[in-house]
């Protein structure tokens, strides 16, 4: 369903492999954040889209495929790194932008919103420096 601005929502699994893709292409440009993803967590984008892709399918649209726990991979990665919450609050504007960019409706309001808890609930459970 199209809104008035003409943009797409995030309720199927073409448009969240669209939104993955163009937020990991900020966050993987910004010079701070794009070293923890490829040099601390190692990431291979071939590998991590789809996981990505699955796990925002799950929030999203109830699919199942998604079952890795997430706070136990975020805590690896802050033992390898101690992460900061302006980490945290770069990925979420990253996210809010990329998000308001090419997307609308509901289905995107949703996924702004568990972003803002998804960031709030890492840094707090990981007890990062301010």
């Amino acid at each position: 369903m199209m809104n008035t601005a003409n943009k797409p929502d995030l309720d199927s699994p073409e448009n969240i492999a669209v939104f993955v893709e163009a937020f990991y292409e900020r966050l993987l440009a910004d010079p701070h954040l794009a070293p923890i993803f490829i040099d601390v967590a190692n990431i291979d984008v071939r590998e991590h889209f789809p996981r990505i892709q699955a796990y925002w399918q799950k929030l999203l649209l109830g699919d199942s495929g998604y079952q890795r726990h997430t706070m136990n991979i975020h805590r690896q990665l802050h033992a390898k790194q101690n992460l900061q919450l302006s980490d945290f609050k770069l990925w979420l504007a990253y996210f809010i932008e990329t998000a308001d960019e090419h997307f609308s409706g509901a289905k995107t309001e949703r996924a702004k919103r568990i972003a803002r808890t998804i960031a709030g609930n890492m840094s707090t459970s990981l007890r990062v420096d301010e």
